[in-house]
């Protein structure tokens, strides 16, 4: 008999027809959008009662504001950290203060009196309120000051604040789109455009965009979506106020003159008898001495009239090199900063010294805030007396930028980069005080944030011997002036020491394999200043600063200004 096939190929059929259709199943579920759509207080982190999200420029900050009265007020610290670094939060001694040009601003919580460059002034409401261990300020009081736009929003009750406008592009949605949290369409919804609507743009990650709302969503969109990344055309909400600066009409040509005692005042005539070309000098004469603020002084009149009879400004230089003063105890008390700046300003006045060198070295992050609140304020009391401000700062790097160098380019009249110490006593290794690639790369990085016409590139007139003891991990250094550093080659030929020049690094280099140690040494020399020099013109700056007077062989004072001229 002949067993008949049907009932094999109807079931194996059925069992085709069941895996087609799951897998119909799963294709369809892999490449159909979800529709969940996020819950925007779960979004924007909402929790207690009364609180209002904050986002700042495309963020979601942690910190959230409150509403009282129908008026928005934001935590003080929050403010200076992320909305205008202009208003400085004194939690010492419990002031908000508004750094304008040529005044300060000053509230204290629950007060509707105010100091405004130094008169009492009346509020018609309190703009500064203590809740709870917090000191809040009134939004659109931020507001006049800021160059912001900000739009409050409810149900979730947030704050949407713009205040970034350089490098701003956007996008338009080409039809309704779903923003969605991460990039992916399986990805929650937050929140869904229509079309026509502009959306901020922060990164293309290839079939989508980052983006962020005006309403305050950040998350992603396709980009067939939406229209492709253009520079944003809005314009600034309001004209913050313009920090005017004292420009000098010829290059800068500044030594620094390191003056450690009072006597060391009197040796201003022979340190300069062969020098030329320069037009400003700045003796190292205030440091502070204690955690009050108290400074000590080294100011002479006899100096500054010396210098002026030799054509020389003075910008006299204070810094923070005592070990045992924390710079932070001093700087983040309000009345410290302003005893500081008042003997400065008294000390002007004496002695007629034409400007101030800032220099303090050493910041750490944390100190970062009452440092630039210091510039801030002392720029203010330049401004009034006619001082030049000027403020060194080390090579800009990734660990630094606390330093603030684009603010400093806005309130300071010079900003100097201490372009050397590119290896240093106690550093990892040896090598170059400052090479060429160097210092051309700290003008340029300087150059990103500051003004050409303000940026003053110091150069070294020193140069470190370096030894590495055979054997051992060690490595010392000793400082030598020009001649000391041309005097030890030529003593050491006749042991070995060979000497090159390298055109990469713009110096030369010695080294010799000694009985007890490799001792090698990048030298600072007519040479290697001439090439810095020819930085400092190609890149059009305001001028240099030289450390230190007294390291240097006369011949270098022609070379220096010939390319300032």
């Amino acid at each position: 008999m002949k067993k008949s096939t049907a009932p094999v190929v109807v079931v194996f059929l059925l069992i085709l027809l069941v895996v087609v259709a799951g897998g119909i199943t799963m294709l369809v579920k892999r490449y159909t959008p979800t529709g969940t759509t996020l819950d925007g207080s779960e979004y924007f982190q909402l929790q207690g009662e009364g609180e209002t999200a904050l986002v700042v420029n495309g963020e979601l900050l942690e910190d959230k504001g409150v509403e009282v009265d129908g008026k928005i007020y934001i935590d003080c610290t929050t403010v200076g950290n992320y909305i205008n670094g202009r208003f400085y939060w004194d939690s010492h001694e419990g002031q908000m203060i508004i750094t304008l040009p040529e005044e300060k601003i000053v509230f204290e919580p629950d007060s509707k009196t105010y100091r405004q460059g130094g008169a009492e002034k009346q509020a018609e409401e309190v703009l500064l309120k203590k809740i709870g261990d917090k000191d809040y300020l009134a939004l659109d009081f931020v507001g006049q000051y800021t160059d912001m736009s900000w739009n409050i929003y409810e149900d979730p009750d947030r704050v949407v604040i713009q205040t970034r406008w350089d490098n701003l592009q956007s996008v338009t949605a080409q039809k309704e789109t779903e923003v969605r949290q991460k990039g992916g369409i399986k990805s929650p919804i937050l929140t869904t455009v229509p079309e026509g609507t502009l959306l901020y743009f922060r990164e293309d990650l290839d079939d989508w965009y980052e983006v962020y709302t005006e309403d305050g969503y950040r998350g992603y969109v396709q980009s067939k979506k939406v229209s492709q990344p253009e520079d944003y055309q809005g314009e600034p909400v309001k004209v913050v106020p313009e920090y005017t600066s004292i420009r000098k009409d010829y290059p800068i040509n500044l030594v620094w003159h390191q003056v450690t005692s009072q006597g060391a005042n009197a040796t201003l005539e022979e340190m300069t008898a062969e020098m030329t070309g320069v037009n400003t000098i700045s003796p190292t004469w205030f440091s502070i001495q204690s955690s009050d603020g108290t400074l000590l002084s080294l100011a002479d009149a006899d100096y500054v009239q010396q210098a002026h009879a030799k054509g020389l400004e003075v910008w006299a230089l204070i810094d923070n090199f005592s070990q045992e003063i924390s710079t932070q105890e001093v700087l983040s008390y309000t009345s410290k900063r302003e005893y500081i700046i008042r003997q400065l300003m008294d000390a002007a006045k004496t002695y007629g010294f034409d400007g101030i060198n800032v220099d303090f070295e050493s910041l750490q992050e944390e100190d970062a805030p009452h440092y630039i609140q210091f510039i801030r304020e002392l720029s203010i009391e330049c401004r009034k007396a006619g001082l030049v401000l000027s403020v060194d700062n080390p090579v800009p790097k990734s660990f630094n930028t606390f330093y603030n160098r684009r603010e400093q380019g806005i309130v300071a009249d010079y900003v100097i980069i201490m372009g050397y110490d590119e290896h240093y006593s106690g550093g990892p290794e040896a090598g170059s005080v400052a090479s060429l690639p160097f210092v051309e790369e700290g003008i340029q990085a300087t150059l990103e944030e500051v003004p050409k016409e303000k940026v003053i590139n110091g150069i070294p007139f020193y140069t470190r011997l370096w030894r590495k003891p055979y054997g051992s991990s060690e490595l010392f250094s000793e400082v030598m002036n020009m001649d000391e550093s041309r005097q030890y080659i030529q003593q050491q030929e006749a042991n070995g020491m060979m000497a090159y020049w390298d055109e990469n690094l713009g110096q030369t280099v010695a080294e010799m394999q000694g009985e007890d140690a490799l001792y090698q040494i990048w030298v600072e020399d007519e040479q290697s200043i001439e090439e810095k020099m020819k930085l400092i013109k190609e890149y059009d700056l305001a001028g240099v600063a030289a450390w230190k007077l007294g390291f240097e062989r006369a011949s270098v004072w022609n070379i220096i200004s010939e390319y300032l001229q």
